[in-house]
């Protein structure tokens, strides 16, 4: 598994791909996959059986996962940025490359 450098509760950008300029917060982080939830984007329509929970069944749209490469982290002024990490005192942070603000 690699190191991601995107954290659920990030707010990213997408940067290519059919979804390419919406925003969002990362829902979560499918490490595994190197893919991410990104609220309100990337939605699909899934057929539902009807259950116990879903007593009605029908068309439910959700999220489905992007590829973190396609997502690039926005800076508290709201541009994409890339991410690095160094030490403060005893403790490692993220800061954007860009401005040199902690994350």
């Amino acid at each position: 598994m690699t190191k991601l450098k995107i954290k659920s509760g990030d707010t990213v950008r997408v940067i290519a791909g059919d979804h390419k300029g919406s925003e969002g917060k990362v829902l979560t982080v499918l490490r595994e996959k190197n893919k991410a939830i990104v609220e309100g984007v990337n939605m699909v329509k899934k057929h539902t059986k009807p259950s116990a929970q879903n007593p009605q069944g029908g068309i439910v749209e959700k999220e489905a996962p992007i590829h973190v490469s396609n997502l690039s982290l926005l800076t508290s002024k709201g541009e994409t940025t890339r991410v690095g990490y160094r030490m403060e005192g005893d403790k490692k942070v993220r800061f954007s490359k860009k401005s040199n603000e902690v994350i």
